[in-house]
This record gives C-alpha cells, structure tokens and sequence, in this order.
C-alpha cells in the first residue's frame, strides 16, 4: 500500500470521527473509529521513510512533520564547536574508536540509513556526568584521491572522510543539531580557507539545523539518512516519530559521490573522542542500509569504524541481507 493510500485511510477515519461527536454518539463508540497504535505506527514509519527520500527543494536547512512530505525553510544555525575525531585504531572491546560494523559495497553508495529497530532496557545514558548527551553518527570510509587533498603536504598520503551527525547536546533544556562534518586526514599543511585545523588534519562543518530536544527513551524513532549527488548537493536528515529535519552541503566539498563505499552508523558520544555510557543490561539493534542501484547485499565488515566516539556496549553477530533495501544489521549490549 502507497503512503498516500495510508494518509486517505486514515483521513476517514479523522473525519468519520468527527461526525459521529457531531451526532452526540458515546466516545466509546467514536474511538472504534479511530486508526489502532499499530497501524498510526506504520503510517508514522512510513512517512518517516518517504519525508527522508524526498529531495530538498534548494541549498539550506528544511523541516517536515507528519503526514507532510513537503519539506519547510527554516533557518540554519552553526554546527556546534567540536570534533567528531578519525578513530585512531580498533581498540578494545566495546563499540568505537574502530571496533565497529561497516555496511561495505562492491559499488558506489548513493544514499544509506541508520536506524535502530529494537531498543531494550535503556534507561539512562551519559556523556561524562551530563545525561542525554550523545550523538548519532552516519560515517563513510576514509577514502583517498580526493581532489581536496589536491593541496596536501603529501596528497597520495591525505584521506577525506564525511560525516553525517546529530548531536544532541544534553541537559535540562539544550536540544541537538544536524550537520555534516569533513575532514582531510594527513593533510599536513596548511588548511584550505575556511577549514580548521587538529593536529596534521583539516576539518570543517556545513551547515546546521537545529533539532527539539531528543533524550534517550526517543532512540528507537530515530533515524540518520545521508545523501550524496555528484556536483550537486549532499544532503543530511535526521527522522523523528512525528518530525524531520535536513541541511544541505555541497558534494565538492570532498567530492564524496564518485568515492562512497562503506557506512557506518551508531550512538555514540558527542565529539572529542568522548563516550556514550548506557546504564546496565540494555540491548540496541543497528541497521544500515544502502543503496548502491543493486540488491545485492552489503558486506558485514568487522573493525572498520571510522569515528573516535564510542559507547561502553559490546558488539553481537552482524548479518547482511539482500533485497530492495539491501542492508546490515547487528546488536549491541552490555
């Protein structure tokens, strides 16, 4: 059944509603008339699902809530001041700094979505002592001849790499933002204008829509999509149950269309290399899809995350599967 099909049904049963409480007939009766919490559920994900493979109208940041499928203007904001590092290396156990699954292609990624199907037991998250502080992160693979690193000390040596990331900064009130961040590993000179510099690397933001606050008991509605159009627009949407948010960058900045191959998706903590630190016993399913223009299922790639955040869970099995929506899929506990 088409999205539109389900919006129609469900706009009876809003309207037979409204005529029976016109006629004075018992609540009881009129709630018969209304949509039950599961079917509202699968018109919610599938709206969800449509609003983020909906292309932006023009250059900027957008906003849709449900059962809208057009996108809104909205102002942007700025990306908030803070590194979402390179991993330095797949260390340990839990997820992070490298321990963590890709959804790997044999071809070139235009679009991917991370989701979290299942969420068990979570109860409380913290980002050192602030609690709902996190991010959400969409990563490509580190990938070289970038026309970015054209400029480097060594450009064979320099490795571009995209981000796609909601932050939510925690707190009482504070809510998040979404945004892309860049990177041009090993670039060892100095930075193109309008870049910032970490070490021998370069880094920079697009830029960013402001997001309602999202604390942790909402992670199953969450969902990241990202984008990538060769010389046009690369695109970054955060879902929620009810609304979405996009902001817009321009592939040349890494030229990420001709390079995309593998994505990595998770919670994590909120930039600088921090954690995520969940209470006990939680279990959080992952999904990853991609869409390469096949069916064929992605490749289950162990060690290959790309981000220094982590979070203290432990990583289950992962399992690919092909299809329209090939993708990959694992668990996370503690």
């Amino acid at each position: 059944m088409k999205i539109t099909e389900l919006f129609g049904a469900a706009g009876k049963c809003v309207a037979r509603g409204a005529v029976i409480g016109a006629l004075g007939i018992s609540l009881s009766v009129a709630a018969e008339a209304a949509p039950p919490a599961s079917t509202l559920a699968q018109l919610q994900d599938a709206w969800s699902t449509s609003i983020a493979r909906t292309p932006v109208p023009a250059e900027g940041c957008f906003s849709a809530a449900y059962p809208n499928t057009n996108w809104t203007s909205v102002a942007c904001t700025a990306a908030p001041d803070r590194r979402y590092e390179p991993a330095h290396g797949a260390g340990g156990y839990t997820v992070g700094d490298g321990n963590d699954f890709a959804a790997v292609s044999a071809g070139i990624i235009a679009a991917s979505v991370g989701s979290f199907p299942v969420v068990k037991g979570v109860t409380k998250e913290l980002d050192g002592k602030v609690a709902n502080e996190y991010s959400l992160q969409l990563n490509t693979q580190f990938f070289s001849s970038s026309p970015a690193c054209k400029k480097a000390a060594t450009p064979s040596s320099c490795l571009a790499w995209q981000q796609f990331v909601f932050a939510e900064q925690g707190g009482t009130d504070a809510g998040g933002v979404a945004f892309m961040q860049y990177w041009l590993i090993n670039y060892a000179a100095t930075c193109p204008s309008g870049w910032m510099s970490f070490s021998t690397d370069c880094y920079r933001n697009s830029a960013a829509v402001d997001v309602p606050k999202q604390i942790i008991a909402q992670l199953r509605n969450l969902k990241v999509s990202g984008a990538a159009i060769a010389g046009g627009l690369d695109t970054m949407v955060l879902t929620t149950k009810t609304e979405a948010y996009s902001t817009t960058g321009k592939d040349s900045v890494v030229t990420l269309a001709k390079f995309w191959n593998a994505s990595e998706f998770n919670i994590i903590g909120d930039g600088n290399g921090s954690e995520a630190t969940f209470n006990a016993g939680p279990t959080i399913d992952v999904n990853i899809t991609v869409d390469d223009g096949t069916t064929n299922a992605p490749a289950c790639k162990a060690n290959s995350g790309t981000t220094a955040e982590t979070n203290n869970l432990t990583l289950g099995k992962c399992k690919a599967t092909a299809g329209v929506t090939p993708s990959v899929k694992f668990s996370e506990t503690n």
